[in-house]
């Protein structure tokens, strides 16, 4: 679902997809110095193919500006062909020592964007306007009520001028990067090579962008919304929105059941809603409703012989249990049904992202000294404070905290501002969190 949201998108803002190949030779990876420290430690090598040594090790995909570049080298030649823009839907592989499911894991699936323009200009206003698409993307349809901004040079990604982030809080308080937008400079046209004619005929360098979205997004969405029951899935993100469970005790009450979960069933996928109909026999309705509660499938429509008879259906919502989460004697007419299944799924979706915000807003302390912050960090919450001082310490913050910089946020507080570590002025407020 997310796939298809985000891959409309990015066609909506002039991208095309493409695919490359999935082994890159090791030289391409050499070709941008701080690209190959960076990404060293995690790189799995292919050395033999069809039984023979190889002349040159290839690198199993970590990420591709490599190898996009080596290609864009060879399509653009003037100006008339910026800025090029692509995407491509791909696994890529990352040698991690410590996995955890969708968080950290050795092979993953992504998009990643990559961009070569005329000017800087372009390079970073198509590098916001991505960071501001995966925003919406959190905020619409995951129920994620993320922090968008800028990285402190600490932690910005390897090759690149700038990074920005999309920063969500899990439910027990960790920060998660889920998703980033770089602002690459010449950093890789330069080691590349990649060259245009501009319109007095002068060469000059591309100014380039990448971003990416991966399925540590479904990690997020998990430790976001879930709880002890299971899952709890945002309606506009859920493979199953509704799911039917039809309730009989005597075999003559069957039929008259199945027969109206059926048009139940079929009245709203007319209505575009993604539902399914559990008539499996194996299995009590007590087990279907917790197995279906642990999927995260947003509501529930019990029909039972009393409602057959009096025409109606009960509904209930994932996210708030037991008898407050129901809607008793739903109508099953047709615009009725449809009309309430609708709004109660948009219900769920403001809900979900309300709760959210509740939480993410309630664990963010301001922090106007280092000891605010240490104590902010060691009770689990986030500590947002003005920031000017160097890297060093900001690594000593790290080491003596745990937390780092998650993001310079965009939305900043107006007025003059002193940094809590070192009493100089600052520019700007900064977020620290500890994080996966």
């Amino acid at each position: 679902m997310g796939q298809e949201y985000l891959n409309v998108k990015f066609k909506e803002t002039g991208h095309s997809n493409m695919y490359f190949p999935q082994f890159i030779p090791y030289s391409f990876i050499e070709k941008e110095a701080s690209h190959v420290e960076g990404f060293s430690p995690e790189l799995a090598l292919v050395t033999i193919g069809g039984g023979k040594e190889l002349e040159e090790k290839l690198v199993v995909r970590p990420t591709s500006e490599t190898i996009v570049n080596h290609m864009f080298t060879q399509w653009i030649q003037s100006y008339r062909e910026l800025p090029l823009m692509i995407n491509q839907w791909a696994n890529v592989m990352r040698w991690e020592m410590r996995t955890k499911p969708f968080i950290r894991t050795l092979e993953f699936l992504w998009q990643e964007g990559h961009t070569a323009h005329a000017t800087p200009e372009e390079a970073e206003k198509e590098a916001l306007q991505m960071i501001d698409v995966y925003t919406k993307f959190a905020y619409e349809q995951a129920a994620i009520p993320v922090i968008a901004g800028r990285k402190s040079k600490a932690e910005t990604f390897a090759g690149a001028a700038c990074t920005y982030t999309i920063e969500a809080m899990m439910g027990d308080r960790k920060a998660l990067q889920a998703g980033t937008s770089y602002n690459l400079g010449q950093y890789f046209s330069r080691a590349f090579g990649t060259q245009f004619s501009d319109e007095n005929g002068q060469r000059q360098y591309v100014w380039q962008t990448s971003w990416a979205v991966s399925t540590r997004f479904v990690g997020g969405i998990i430790m976001t919304h879930g709880d002890d029951t299971g899952l709890m899935l945002p309606p506009r993100l859920a493979p199953i929105q509704v799911v039917i469970v039809p309730i009989w005790k005597k075999a003559d009450e069957r039929t008259g059941v199945l027969n109206a979960a059926i048009s139940v069933e079929k009245l709203l996928k007319t209505a575009g809603i993604k539902v399914k109909l559990d008539e499996s026999e194996q299995r009590t309705p007590g087990w279907k409703f917790n197995f279906w509660e642990m999927k995260g499938v947003p509501l529930r429509i019990e029909i039972g012989p009393r409602d057959v008879a009096t025409g109606s259906v009960v509904v209930s919502r994932r996210d708030i249990p037991g008898k407050p989460g129901k809607d008793f004697a739903v109508s099953m007419e047709h615009s009725a049904l449809e009309a309430h299944v609708k709004s109660r799924l948009e219900d769920v979706q403001a809900s979900l992202l309300q709760r959210a915000t509740s939480f993410r807003d309630s664990n963010i302390v301001d922090a106007s000294s280092y000891e605010e912050l240490k104590r902010a960090i060691s009770q689990g919450k986030w500590a947002r404070g003005p920031w000017s001082a160097s890297d060093a310490k900001e690594l000593k913050v790290k080491e003596e905290s745990g937390a780092t910089i998650r993001c310079f946020p965009f939305d900043q507080p107006q007025g003059w501002k002193t940094c809590f570590m070192t009493g100089n002025p600052a520019d700007e407020v900064a977020i620290f969190a500890k994080s996966y």
